[in-house]
C-alpha cells in the first residue's frame, strides 16, 4: 500500500508531503532533555510525539537515523547568554561533579522513557562530548563574518545576519519588534546589540564547567550544540528537526541563523513542533514551578493528583490529542483517559478470545485504510484511536454473540490492532492482573473460572452461581459469552 505522509512544516506553515532527501532513508533530530532534574509531563509530550513519528516512518519502510541530544552544558539561568549553567549550579549546591548530576538524572529520564514505551533514539549525543566540533563550527561562522569576539566571548551578529538574510523566519518575528521587547541584562555590554547571542562564553573563575578554546577558557552557547551535533550525525542538510513549541524562539531560530552563517544554506528541510501541556491554561514547566514529575504521576504523590496514573495512561492521554494542539492537565481528563484505555485494552483482549465462524454476518468497514489516512494526515492519533474504537464495537458484538466473524475478518482485525495500537501508538497491553499484584492474582481468578466452567458442564448450578455471586460481591464483573467466561478487575 502506497502512503504519502503529510506533515505540518512550521517554517512554511503548511502541511507538506514528506519527501526525504535520500530515498528510503530519513535523518531526524529532536531536542532532548536538559538533565538537571526529573522529567515532568511536559518532557513526555515531545518524547511521545517524535516516538510516534519514529515508529511510523519505520513502519512505512524507511531506515531512520533518529538523533536526540542531551543538553549537559550551556543551558543558563535567566537568559540564554547570562547567569549560571543549571547543571553546574546543581553540582555546586549538592557538592557533586557536574557529570554525576547529568548521569543521575539521565538514568532517571531513561527509566521514565522506558516506562512510557518510548523507543531509544539511534544516537544520543551529549553536548559536553562535542566541544571540539562546536569550536570548529564557531570558527566557520567567524570566517563567514557573522560573529565577533568580545572580551573572550564570541557572539553572533544578528543585525548583520538579518541584513543579508532574514532572522525570525521560523517564529514570524521581525527584528524591529525584538529590539522593542529585549530587556537590558547585566553583561550585555560585551555585545554590539542586545539581540546578539553567545556562541562561546568566557567562564568566570568560579564556573566549574569550562574548556580551552582559541578565545578563552569557557563553554559553548546553548543554541550551538544542536546545530553542531545535528550536522555531525545527519549531514549539512537533513530531513526533520523536532521539538517543543517553546523552543521555536529563540533556540531553533538561532539554529537556522547559525547553519546559514556556517554553511551558506539552511540545514533542516522540515521543522516540526509539538504544542504544550498546560495547567489551568499556563505552560507546565520547571521555570513556572507548576510541573509534576513523571514519577509523581506514576506514584500519585503530588498534591495536585487525586490518584496514581500508570505510564500507559499518560501515553494514551497525550495521544488522544493531535500533537500540535494544546493539552490541559486535569485529574478528570486523566481519569477519562484511564477509562478509555481500559476499554481499549479490554477490546484487544476480547479479540484474542474470539472463535472464528464459517462466515461473517457483518461487513467490516475498511478500518485499516481509515487508520492509515489518519496517520498520513500529520500523525492524527486521535482519529486512529477513534477508528480502533469503531472496530471495537464489532469485536464486542462478536464476543457477546450478536454477530459472527470469519477467520479472515478476525485476522484483519488482529492485524489492525497489532499494527496501530501496539506497534505505532506504542500501547502496552498489560496482563489483567498486572496492576493488582502479578500473574498469580490473574491465575487465581482464572482457576475459579475453570472450576465454575466445570461446575456448569456438570450442571452443578449451585457451585457455578456461588462462584459468580461471591466474585460479584468482591467487585468482579463476571460475564458468560459464547466464547467462554470473561472477567474484569474490581
Amino acid at each position: 500500500m502506497e502512503h504519502t505522509l503529510y506533515i505540518y512544516n512550521t517554517l512554511s506553515r503548511t502541511k507538506q508531503p514528506f519527501r526525504p532527501l535520500h530515498e528510503g532513508r530519513v535523518g531526524m533530530y529532536v531536542c532532548g532533555p536538559t538533565v538537571y532534574g526529573d522529567a515532568h509531563l511536559g518532557h513526555a509530550r515531545p518524547a511521545i510525539t517524535f516516538d510516534i513519528l519514529f515508529r511510523y516512518l519505520q513502519h512505512l519502510g524507511y531506515k531512520v537515523r533518529y538523533v536526540r541530544n542531551i543538553t549537559d552544558v550551556g543551558h543558563l539561568e535567566h537568559d540564554a547568554d547570562e547567569g549560571e549553567d543549571k547543571i553546574a549550579k546543581k553540582a555546586r549546591l549538592e557538592q557533586l561533579e557536574p557529570m554525576e548530576v547529568v548521569q543521575h538524572y539521565l538514568n532517571r529520564y531513561h527509566r521514565d522513557m522506558e516506562a512510557l514505551n518510548v523507543l531509544p533514539p539511534s544516537i544520543e549525543p551529549h553536548a559536553s562530548g562535542h566541544i571540539i566540533e562546536q569550536i570548529e563550527y564557531i570558527k566557520r561562522i567567524i570566517d563567514a563574518g557573522y560573529a565577533y569576539i568580545s572580551e573572550g566571548s564570541v557572539y553572533f551578529d544578528v543585525e548583520k545576519y538579518n541584513n543579508d538574510h532574514k532572522y525570525g523566519k521560523l517564529s514570524g518575528r521581525n527584528i524591529e519588534d525584538l529590539y522593542n521587547t529585549t530587556r537590558n541584562l547585566d553583561g550585555q555590554s560585551e555585545k554590539r546589540n542586545p539581540l546578539d547571542f553567545a556562541l562561546w562564553k568566557k567562564a568566570a573563575p568560579e564556573h566549574i564547567m569550562h574548556w580551552p578554546s582559541p578565545w578563552s577558557e569557557g563553554f559553548p552557547g546553548w543554541h550551538l550544540e544542536c546545530s553542531t551535533m545535528g550536522t555531525k550525525y545527519l549531514g549539512d542538510t537533513f530531513d526533520i528537526h523536532g521539538g517543543g513549541m517553546d523552543l521555536m524562539f529563540p533556540h531553533h531560530e538561532c539554529e537556522i541563523a547559525q547553519s546559514v552563517a556556517a554553511q551558506g544554506h539552511e540545514a533542516v528541510r522540515y521543522w516540526m513542533h509539538n504544542n504544550m501541556i498546560t495547567i489551568n491554561g499556563k505552560k507546565m514547566g520547571k521555570s513556572y514551578g507548576n510541573f509534576i514529575t513523571l514519577e509523581e504521576f506514576f506514584a500519585g504523590s503530588h498534591p495536585k493528583l487525586e490518584q496514581a496514573y500508570s505510564p500507559m495512561v499518560i501515553r494514551f492521554f497525550i495521544l488522544q490529542a493531535q500533537y500540535r494542539s494544546t493539552v490541559d492537565f486535569s485529574n478528570d481528563a486523566l481519569r477519562a483517559s484511564e477509562k478509555a484505555l481500559e476499554k481499549m485494552t479490554d477490546i484487544y483482549r476480547r479479540l484474542g478470545t474470539l472463535t472464528p465462524a464459517k462466515e461473517s454476518t457483518v461487513e467490516l468497514p475498511d478500518f485499516e485504510s481509515q487508520a492509515y489516512a489518519a496517520m498520513d494526515d500529520d500523525l492524527n492519533t486521535p482519529m486512529v484511536i477513534a477508528t480502533l474504537f469503531e472496530a471495537g464495537k464489532i469485536i464486542n458484538q462478536a464476543a457477546d454473540g450478536a454477530v459472527a466473524l470469519s477467520e479472515a475478518d478476525l485476522q484483519r482485525l488482529q492485524k489492525l490492532f497489532d499494527t496501530f495500537l501496539i506497534d505505532i501508538l506504542g500501547i502496552r497491553v498489560e496482563a489483567k492482573g498486572a496492576d493488582k499484584g502479578t500473574a498469580a492474582y490473574e491465575g487465581a481468578v482464572d482457576l475459579l473460572m475453570d472450576i465454575r466452567k466445570n461446575a456448569k458442564a456438570a450442571k452443578d448450578w449451585t457451585t457455578s452461581d456461588l462462584i459468580r455471586d461471591r466474585l460479584a460481591q468482591l467487585g468482579f464483573d463476571v460475564k458468560d459469552t459464547k466464547n467462554g467466561v470473561e472477567w474484569k478487575l474490581p
